[in-house]
């Protein structure tokens, strides 16, 4: 009875693993879109907490992404699917628009510092121009003797 229940156990076991690889859809959307496009999401996902130019947060910018590629939301969960049954494929996806983010956020933080120092470097400017303007307005009010 022992031998039995432990047959049963690990043939249970054995029998619970999943290699389900599902059938490459018709439209699938190539790899190289397919970072883009998650790429994209990432963003648009991230957007939802910050406000726009019109004072509105919580938008849903999903549609602008669809739009933007040209699919439905259906075609892209299909991909997703497919593309998530092959976990070395879709691994490879999400690293390769997790990095582009990250190159792209070292270019923006970059131009930000740079431009951060070149408005102080102009406030520095005019600080000092006013002091000579002040200098002269000085001058000028004194008699001569």
């Amino acid at each position: 009875m022992k031998n039995i229940c432990c047959f049963f156990g690990v043939l249970f076991l054995f029998s619970c693993t999943s290699n389900t690889i599902l059938e490459k859809p018709k439209d699938l959307i190539p790899k190289d879109s397919m970072s883009i496009l998650m790429e994209e999401m990432m963003i648009a996902s991230s957007s939802k907490f910050i406000k726009n130019k019109f004072q509105e947060s919580d938008v849903n910018y999903m549609a602008l992404v669809y739009e933007n590629f040209k699919i439905d939301s259906v075609r892209f969960q299909k991909s997703n699917l497919y593309y998530m049954s092959k976990i070395d494929e879709y691994q490879k996806i999400l690293e390769t628009a997790t990095n582009s983010l990250e190159a792209k956020k070292e270019l923006f933080t970059k131009q930000k510092t740079r431009l951060d120092s070149i408005r102080k470097d102009s406030i520095k400017k005019i600080k000092n121009d006013s002091k000579l303007l002040d200098s002269v307005k000085i001058l000028e009010l004194k008699p001569l003797q």
